[in-house]
């Protein structure tokens, strides 16, 4: 069963999809803005999209986190060049890991916003 929050997201993938047959991948724009500035707003979506399911409490090092975000900002970068070609790539790939929320997702995402107080 999907949850509030991964319908809206999917409504919004599905708004990327369309307007991202172009140059233009926003679903990479937003992502490489997220990595770079780490907005709340981000951190939040994903707590209430993985809400239901078990979370870790590892602590994440700094050099972790800052090796999750060269990592993660390089391959949404390939993505966003990838998506120049005329089928949008990043909207299915994000369609996948909204509907399934994988645990590596989860993960992804801790280990680039780090440690929050």
């Amino acid at each position: 069963m999907l949850n509030a929050t991964q319908i809206k997201c999917l409504s919004v993938f599905s708004i990327f999809a369309i307007i991202g047959f172009g140059p233009i991948s926003p679903g990479c724009l937003i992502g490489m803005y997220i990595v770079v500035k780490r907005p709340d707003w981000f951190r939040l979506l994903i707590e209430a999209m993985y809400r239901d399911k078990a979370r870790d409490t590892d602590f994440i090092t700094t050099a972790q986190t800052r090796a999750a975000r060269i990592k993660t900002f390089a391959s949404l970068f390939t993505l966003f060049l990838i998506d120049i070609a005329p089928v949008p790539v990043t909207p299915v790939i994000a369609f996948a890991i909204i509907l399934s929320r994988p645990h590596w997702f989860y993960q992804v995402v801790r280990q680039v916003y780090g440690q929050v107080a």
